[in-house]
Formats: C-alpha cells, structure tokens, sequence
C-alpha cells in the first residue's frame, strides 16, 4: 500500500534523510521510530507530498507521489504533529470542512461526520470552538480531521505528544480501530512503548539513515538476553576499558556502548549477576560507581546498542 525506495531529501550539506527504504502494508500499522531531529517529519511531508524527495520514489496505492500526486493524495489521511484546526470553527464544521475538500457531500458526508464525532469523543462539544477545548480534545479532533474522508493510508505523525493519559489512551484505540477496518498506518514516534504495543513492523532512524527494520519480535531477536547498564561515576578512560575487557572470559557478550569520565553504558546478558564483578573491576581501575540503573531488553535497549546514546527526546 506505501512502499518509499531509497528516499534522500537533503538541504544543502545537511542530509536530512539518507537513503531510507521500506513497505507499509494494509491493515497494519507501521511504526517510523527514532529520536527528535531523526527525520521522521521530514520523511512523512515527503510521503504526502508536501516536499520534493531530492532523491528515490514513494507510491502511495500504486500511484507515484511526484507523477501522480493527486491520484496518491486521494487516498491519504494526515494527522500532523502540528495541530491543523480552524480554532474558530466550531469541531463539527472543521471535520465538515476537510470531508468537503475530499469530495464528500450530502448525506455520505453528514453520516460520517457523526460517526467521527462518536469515534473521537467530541459528540457533546460538537458545537464548541477548538479555541476553548483542552490539549488532549484537540489531538482527538485533529485525528478525527484526518480520517474523516475514510483513507486508505494514515500518516501520523507524534500523534499523542503533549497530551494527558486518558487522551493518549483514547488516541491509540482510534489508532488500531482505523487499522481494524483495513487501513494502512505509517505511525511516526519517539515513544519506543507505543511501538512495543501495537507496530505490527516498524523502522529505527537516526540522524536521518535506517538502523533497524523489522517485526518488534525481529527486532529484539538481535538483542538476545541482553540487558542495558548504566553506569554513572568517575571512569578513568584507558584504565576502566581495559578492566572491562578483561571480563570477557566470563561475560562473553559484555560490549561497551558508550564511555565518558562520568558515565558507563555496557550491555550484557543477566546483568545482575555480574554486578559485583563490574564493579571490582572498576575500583580496580582507580574508578568508582555512585548511581547503577538496569534495564531489561527492549526497543529503546536496541536503539543504545546500535547507536551507543541515549534516546535523544
């Protein structure tokens, strides 16, 4: 339904995208992960056609985005990250106004319109101005703009950032109700448990090249058992890499991702267990351990290992 092939945007001698390839198939959902500044909206806007790929082909429904655009746009939903409401239309005329811009009238029109509202939560507001609704009801109606016209492909993008958890909740079940009647969802987010809970498959980017693709399965298929250790306190450079070397022999997957003078990030598996080691090895290095955090395999485990940061917000 989506397929995007060796797309490149680039602004200058900035590579805001590099090289990104990948299919989104229909009634699922696609997950496009990664951190702030990664090139998520910049690969989105291109996918709708807001900007010229400097490179590569997307196909949206078999039809070319740049050759034929407006076949391409007939079948896409946008939920952006900014908001795109009229703050002074009521809620039910903004979802009237972006069903009218896809040539919906009449009844067809009004009957979805109605359904929109219940699906989103708005049916008593319905006559209110956006202007006056909380944060988590206008990315409800900001959602509801978008599917109004019934796409056959949804591209989301941050959907529920900044808003509270009875609205985020919402969203996600509006999100795998729309997949649940057949759609096809490209889901952008820098929350790696939104794409643990509901991305059939999904694509890591960062700093606007694909590190990672596949299932959520696959993809923590490449961690093994490993666990993430932080490690914070005083590493004196040449001395505690080397300590930590040493340790291979009895933990054969032990891997520093990251080294500074006051931080340590290793993976390695059953972690816990090794921790006095870690430890000794370390004081035996001249350095010192002040605060440890732990955490199990998972997304945001996977994008440490294969870019030796942390998840930038």
């Amino acid at each position: 339904m989506l397929v995007v092939e060796h797309l490149v945007k680039q602004y200058g001698d900035f590579m805001a995208v590099d090289d990104v390839s990948f299919e989104a198939k229909t009634g699922a959902i696609f997950g496009l992960l990664g951190p702030n500044g990664a090139g998520k909206s910049t690969a989105i806007n291109c996918i709708s056609g807001l900007l010229a790929p400097t490179a590569g082909r997307i196909t949206v429904s078999g039809h070319d985005v740049i050759k034929e655009g407006k076949a391409a746009r007939r079948s896409l939903g946008i939920v952006p990250q900014e908001l795109a409401l009229y703050e002074d239309l009521p809620a039910v005329e903004n979802l009237r106004y972006w069903g009218k811009a896809y040539g919906m009238r009449g009844k067809e029109l009004e009957d979805r319109v109605a359904t929109v509202l219940e699906h989103i939560g708005l049916v008593d507001r319905a006559r209110d101005l956006p202007k006056e609704f909380s944060g988590g009801m206008k990315r409800r109606l900001n959602f509801g703009c978008g599917v109004v016209h019934e796409p056959k492909v949804l591209l989301l993008d941050e959907p529920t950032v900044g808003v509270d958890p009875q609205s985020r909740i919402k969203l996600f079940e509006l999100v795998e109700a729309v997949r649940d009647e057949g759609a096809c969802v490209l889901y952008t987010t820098h929350y790696m448990e939104e794409a643990e809970r509901f991305c059939d498959s999904l694509a890591i980017i960062d700093r606007g090249k694909l590190i990672a693709t596949g299932t959520v399965a696959e993809l923590k298929a490449q961690l093994g058992a490993r666990d993430a250790l932080q490690l914070s306190g005083v590493f004196p450079a040449d001395t505690t890499r080397n300590a930590i070397d040493a340790l291979s022999s009895d933990m054969p997957d032990l891997e520093i991702l990251s080294q500074a003078d006051d931080s340590l990030l290793l993976t390695l598996s059953s972690a816990s267990h090794h921790l006095p080691k870690i430890f000794a090895a370390i004081s035996g290095a001249g350095g010192s351990v002040s605060e440890t955090s732990l955490r199990s395999p998972n997304l945001e485990t996977l994008f440490l290992l294969l870019t030796g940061s942390e998840l930038r917000k």
